[in-house]
């Protein structure tokens, strides 16, 4: 009776793993043909050929710098993350002061601010600022909207470590720098590693930001660059297949090896 009960749960996982699959399938597939046994077979046939060459038609494309300047631009907005969030987290948990929740409180409401509703004012600041068209240009705001979620996140990790832990430190004598830098810090691992994970997340995969405020190939993303496989009157699916695949290898290693620190700060239970 338990092996019928799991029965229509078992198909249910199945075909959900199906629909997960099929496109990962036809992106494979296709990233592996040339372009006229793609177009001759359709993207559910199966291969009748294998080859790479799309894959180096993807970097002779500048592919490489694409990627390269995603990478950039990642690891900028993951160090201003990881150098303001924790500091400003370990503040809003700690202090007393009814500003610092009043700010707290503005800063959430960013959450609900879509990107699209200031991208015009936000052009014409990074412009003014005389950052358009640069790789800051764009660190810059992205970190801006990702830093108020991400100080969320770690504010319910850092909310966890008891008060005892405080008390503690405080009778040795800590200074609320020693205490955020020996305690809180060690204690909010979880939580940490899961706002880098999220801001490399939304860095890697950003597409408005960068298509808005860079218009040079040499600042020109990953995501933004797929676009050069399009021409007015067709597109090739095999080459731009290619390119989402090297998309999107770097930010799979990220979350493969960070996976269980993200769903232990997301959970709520890292640093306990």
């Amino acid at each position: 009776m338990h092996t019928r009960a799991n029965l229509p749960g078992g198909i249910l996982a199945g075909l959900w793993l199906l629909i997960i699959l099929l496109p990962v399938y036809i992106m494979v597939r296709a990233a592996l043909e040339s372009q006229g046994a793609y177009t001759a077979g359709g993207p559910f046939a199966a291969p009748s050929e294998f080859t790479f060459s799309n894959f180096g038609l993807a970097i002779q494309m500048g592919f490489g710098r694409f990627l390269l300047n995603a990478a950039i631009i990642t690891i900028g907005v993951v160090a201003l993350v990881v150098l303001l969030v924790p500091p400003l987290a370990f503040a809003i948990v700690r202090s007393g002061s009814s500003w610092v929740r009043r700010v707290f409180r503005l800063m959430l409401f960013g959450l609900a601010i879509p990107a699209q509703v200031v991208v015009i004012p936000l052009y014409y600041l990074i412009d003014s600022l005389g950052l358009y068209d640069t790789l800051l240009g764009v660190i810059l705001p992205t970190a801006a909207f990702v830093i108020p979620l991400t100080t969320l996140i770690l504010t319910g990790s850092m909310r966890e470590i008891g008060g005892e832990l405080y008390e503690a430190m405080a009778l040795d004598g800590a200074t609320s720098v020693r205490t955020f830098l020996t305690m809180v810090l060690p204690l909010s691992r979880s939580g940490i590693a899961t706002i880098v994970v999220y801001s490399a997340l939304n860095a890697w995969n950003g597409f408005l930001l960068p298509l808005i405020l860079t218009r040079s190939p040499e600042v020109t993303v990953a995501t933004v660059g797929l676009n050069g496989f399009r021409s007015q009157f067709s597109v090739n699916i095999p080459g731009l297949m290619a390119a989402v695949i090297l998309t999107i290898i770097p930010i799979f290693v990220v979350y493969l090896f960070a996976r269980r620190s993200l769903v232990a700060g997301l959970t709520g239970v890292g640093g306990k």
